[in-house]
């Protein structure tokens, strides 16, 4: 007969597996001792369901998180020790919901969030959810002061909270946004790389090399790269030959190229 401690479960329906408990304490690793641990958890995998229940809507299935209730099981099974006198329930319930707990911190977060910002969002999410059941007469959004004050956090902290209720999930770039009747994707609304960039970074590397450049071979690269004149005209407006501003503008370029290199090197 089992003790008064160990007969007691917060719930009704909880198994009486004291017992079992105490022949697996007894039995050597073998067929018998996994036929014994087995029927432990095939007892207690309803309310391992259970408390993955509690967790349902929040962005997982409910199939994976029965899953992760049942590792939870396991592992509590595994640790209990029947001879510190508590329900199997009192230690089984913790460790199965801090397993559900730490599967949504470490695997469901597409942003990585430090865990205290992690924490903050919980927080925020259990104050928003029970001053939103208060205040549902009024059909008024609860303030960031409120949410601080329910949550016992400053608003800075009610804030960052907020903040990373976002981060849990990410939108698809399919997503349509909010207000377009066109099929306006968030993906539309992403910008390309400016391929100014990269002529700003080539504009930087060769200007130490245009300083040292005599007057007459700056103006012709001014007008060449700057005002796109054709050859022709340059050598037209300078009084030179055509083939001369060929070759000025070719020693030139290669110049700036391999002063660059060098001094990129």
């Amino acid at each position: 007969m089992p003790t008064p401690t160990q007969g007691k479960h917060p719930h009704d329906d909880a198994p009486d597996t004291a017992d079992a408990f105490r022949l697996l304490t007894t039995l050597p690793d073998g067929a018998e001792r996994s036929a014994v641990r087995q029927e432990i958890m095939n007892a207690w995998l309803p309310m391992a369901d259970r408390l993955a229940g509690r967790f349902r809507n929040r962005g997982e299935a409910l199939e994976d998180l029965r899953q992760v209730a049942a590792l939870g099981l396991v592992k509590a099974v595994d640790r209990y020790d029947p001879q510190h006198g508590s329900a199997f329930e009192s230690f089984a319930v913790p460790t199965i919901t801090g397993e559900i707990k730490r599967h949504f911190r470490d695997h469901m977060w597409t942003l990585h969030v430090p865990r205290r910002v992690q924490d903050l969002r919980n927080r925020v999410r259990t104050a928003h959810q029970e001053l939103s059941q208060t205040a549902s007469a009024s059909g008024s959004a609860p303030t960031i002061a409120e949410i601080a004050a329910q949550a016992g956090m400053t608003e800075e902290e009610a804030v960052a909270g907020l903040e990373a209720l976002d981060s849990f999930t990410a939108l698809s770039l399919d997503a349509v946004l909010p207000g377009t009747e066109d099929g306006y994707s968030l993906s539309d609304a992403l910008g390309g790389t400016d391929p100014a960039l990269d002529v700003i970074v080539d504009r930087e590397s060769v200007k130490p090399g245009l300083s040292r450049l005599p007057e007459r071979e700056k103006q012709i690269l001014y007008m060449r790269f700057f005002r796109d004149m054709t050859q022709s005209r340059i050598a037209e407006d300078l009084g030179l030959s055509q083939m001369h501003v060929s070759r000025l503008i070719s020693r030139c370029c290669t110049q700036l190229r391999d002063q660059a290199l060098r001094e990129a090197a």
